[in-house]
């Protein structure tokens, strides 16, 4: 068992320069200092108007996380919500770094994984940007404006500054840098009503296809739509151009228009995101994950579906290619593999502090750490994504899974536990929910 301070050193990750920080040092009672060092969105005063209690820091910028506190009910109330009628979610925090001009898709298609000259415009996708290491930099969507036009919606790490450093020289022609957007979501069954109370007759919300994107305006404010979300349930984005000046005009009108369909302002579900296998960069996944390791392995050289024969070069592909093939002659290039989860114990009700010590359900010695834990109400019991000893086993595409049904141990947090430290768990396949629109990794069952 753990010492609760000390790092948990039988965790194999020796494959890490930097190892994921495991000391079990519990809850984190401190009161995060509001200032000007970190940026606030267009949209902050109207989350702290509709009750958001507390906040994280994403991408730099405060990320309103919670607006129904304990006492209230919690995240769940939330997740209800966004179940059984919409929600709008502040996701200000998704920086928009738009990539312009002459060499825009060649210059994309250089830093992504996947196929850009296949995207076309008006349409989003899911990507990955890997280092020369093949370790995962950023996970965005990706939309395409135009021909000439990128933005990369991002997840949360600073790919901005990166992407300047890239084209230093000027190698490629085009003009990097953020612009002044920043995205709402309307995320629930009851979204597409509200979209169509939004948009009315400029875009056809019925028929817009998943990762669609379409040019409409909302309270006279030029926005770009998509049908996207960190859901898995039916759900759109709003991308507002030039928010600083027009954020209240935009939220105040969903707002209202809102009302007639149970409208509740929300945080992200984590609740649901981890249902759909949704990662969070920074807490599935870092810079030096590789994708085959954190169920994206399906990413390198995708250039359609079931199809990995993209034809131009991208930083980190030689040694993805050598390690998809080293995958496939049985080799094991790395330690850990993102695995799903079944486990009893109380339910798990909000965010974890610490990374929880899996161990082995014989020697009790600690060789994993769970990442995403929540309470499944559908399954009634806790599911979480969590990282365990990569064994070898692979999907019909050969991109790497856990071992189905092999039980581990998850040493959990005194307010989880039930009559021990420790609960049995049991690996199972990700997703654990199916969602509404299947994502790629999905569609192609690599998983399993």
């Amino acid at each position: 068992m753990t010492n609760k301070h000390n790092h948990i050193t039988s965790v194999d990750q020796s494959d890490r320069k930097v190892p994921y920080n495991l000391r079990q040092s519990g809850d984190t009672p401190v009161q995060m200092l509001i200032w000007n060092k970190v940026r606030k969105s267009p949209f902050w005063h109207k989350s702290i108007n509709h009750g958001a209690w507390r906040a994280t820091v994403y991408n730099r910028v405060f990320h309103p996380f919670g607006y129904s506190k304990p006492e209230d009910g919690g995240p769940m109330v939330e997740y209800e919500a966004l179940m059984n009628d919409v929600t709008l979610w502040n996701v200000a925090v998704e920086r928009q770094i738009r990539v312009k001009g002459p060499d825009a898709e060649k210059f994309v298609d250089y830093v992504i994984t996947r196929d850009a000259t296949k995207i076309s415009p008006m349409r989003a996708r899911y990507v990955i940007l890997c280092n020369q290491y093949g370790g995962v930099l950023n996970d965005p969507i990706l939309l395409r404006i135009s021909e000439d036009e990128f933005w990369f919606s991002l997840s949360d790490s600073d790919i901005g500054i990166y992407l300047q450093g890239i084209n230093h020289d000027n190698k490629f022609d085009v003009e990097i840098k953020e612009i002044d957007v920043c995205p709402l979501q309307v995320q629930g069954p009851k979204s597409k009503n509200l979209m169509h109370d939004l948009v009315g007759s400029q875009i056809d919300v019925s028929n817009m296809p998943f990762y669609g994107l379409a040019k409409a305006k909302v309270a006279g404010r030029d926005c770009i739509i998509s049908q996207t979300g960190f859901s898995g349930e039916e759900g759109y984005e709003i991308y507002l151009l030039n928010s600083t000046l027009y954020a209240d005009e935009v939220w105040d009108e969903i707002i209202s228009k809102g009302k007639n369909h149970n409208l509740m302002v929300t945080a992200p579900s984590h609740c649901r995101r981890i249902q759909a296998g949704i990662l969070s960069w920074g807490q599935d996944m870092d810079n030096e994950h590789n994708p085959f390791q954190c169920n994206l392995g399906y990413q390198v050289s995708l250039s359609g579906k079931g199809q990995w024969d993209k034809k131009g070069d991208y930083i980190g592909r030689k040694v993805l290619e050598e390690m998809k093939n080293d995958l496939k002659d049985g080799k094991k290039p790395f330690k850990l593999q993102l695995v799903g989860l079944e486990f009893s114990g109380k339910p798990v009700l909000d965010f974890a502090t610490d990374f929880w010590p899996i161990l082995n359900i014989e020697s009790q010695e600690p060789v994993g750490f769970v990442t995403s834990p929540w309470y499944h109400p559908d399954k009634k019991t806790n599911i979480a994504m969590g990282y365990v000893p990569y064994e070898g086993d692979l999907s019909k595409n050969n991109f790497p899974i856990g071992k189905l049904g092999k039980k581990y141990l998850i040493e959990l947090p005194e307010k989880y536990q039930s009559s021990s430290t420790t609960e049995e768990a049991i690996v199972v396949p990700i997703p654990f929910t199916k969602s509404k629109n299947p994502n790629t990794r999905e569609v192609i069952d690599n998983i399993g």
